[in-house]
């Protein structure tokens, strides 16, 4: 499909710029499968649920990714640098996205923080680089916790700076394994209440894990969808929980899904019948309309941005036309967008 046509235009006053306190007096636009739109609350959220079903969440937890510092050892300049870690692949090196990544080399010493020293051990396409730190396994851990900064959005960052509110705002109730350089912001909803007042209705959880990659700031790059690659997220459904989850399908329950994510993860780990499978590695899945699912009958996620991977997932979920209309009725109702903004539920589309 032509990208365009996920496109739309959202009033710059819509992106939300903090959550809702509480986190599930959120508000939440609720898409029947049969097309009707209903106003909630993310709190109303065990209204449209019934025992067995079994609401997903990821747990992984943001690492506060952001670095800032200066490239030294080059000249007497010592350009300010920003690198954003996206994924680890040894004990001392990370790949990232750097800006501006032109005033680097390869061999490059870079200064990040306070003391944190790495060198620019290769240069890839788009920004990316390689680091090689200085520090390495724990130590490495330890100092990028304490010097780096939870990396919000774009459209967060370009309007505030992070600070101590984003440290707590930014992460999920559920997070547990530390990974991603994005929140899985439909989870960012919930509270302990509202976990209670599901499992008092006799709603499930279960969790699984997919670490958010920096893939998911940028843009498609492609005309069509068709010719889209998504950069690969390490994911992980274990085994007791693809038991819980054929169980509960097994007795009548349906699968929520919290999130894109928890929803890529059944994806990826779902066989042709359905079967959830235990499932460990990278996952490059990408979901637009066309696809059909096998998992989940229920998605609570957040409003995306236009032309991203995202909206295309929500209107392979519940249809193209249905999406769209969805949309435009959040921005006449004054729905807050994006990371910090307000939620849908939506029930899959039968399939045509």
């Amino acid at each position: 499909m032509d990208v365009a046509q996920f496109d739309f235009d959202l009033p710059e006053d819509r992106i939300a710029l903090r959550p809702a306190a509480p986190r599930d007096a959120a508000r939440m636009l609720v898409v029947h499968q049969d097309g009707r739109f209903e106003h909630a609350q993310v709190r109303d959220l065990p209204r449209y649920l019934r025992a067995p079903d079994v609401v997903v969440v990821n747990d992984t937890r943001v690492l506060r990714a952001r670095l800032r510092g200066a490239r030294v050892g080059r000249g007497d300049s010592a350009p300010k640098v920003e690198v954003l870690l996206h994924k680890r692949i040894a004990p001392n090196r990370f790949l990232a996205f750097a800006r501006p990544a032109r005033k680097l080399l390869a061999d490059d010493r870079l200064m990040l923080g306070t003391d944190l020293a790495a060198r620019v051990a290769a240069r890839g396409t788009g920004g990316e680089i390689e680091l090689d730190f200085e520090l390495s396994g724990g130590a490495l851990d330890l100092a990028v916790a304490a010097q780096g900064e939870i990396p919000l959005p774009p459209y967060i960052a370009g309007k505030r700076p992070a600070d101590s509110r984003d440290s707590a705002d930014y992460q999920t109730m559920f997070a547990d394994k530390e990974g991603s350089v994005a929140a899985p912001t439909a989870g960012l909803h919930f509270t302990p209440q509202l976990v209670a007042a599901l499992a008092d209705s006799g709603v499930s959880q279960a969790r699984v894990t997919l670490h958010v990659g920096a893939g998911t700031f940028l843009p498609v790059g492609v005309p069509d969808t068709k010719d889209h690659r998504m950069h690969p997220e390490w994911a992980s459904l274990d085994d007791d929980t693809a038991t819980q989850l054929n169980a509960a399908r097994a007795r009548g329950g349906r699968i929520a899904a919290v999130g894109t994510t928890s929803l890529r993860t059944l994806e990826s780990a779902a066989g042709a019948d359905g079967t959830i499978h235990p499932f460990v590695g990278e996952t490059d899945i990408f979901i637009a309309p066309g696809y059909r699912f096998k998992t989940a009958e229920i998605l609570l996620t957040n409003f995306h941005l236009p032309r991203s991977t995202l909206f295309m997932l929500v209107c392979a979920f519940c249809g193209f036309e249905r999406m769209h209309a969805a949309y435009a009725a959040a921005i006449r109702e004054g729905y807050r967008f994006y990371s910090y903004g307000d939620a849908c539920l939506l029930f899959r589309a039968a399939p045509a």
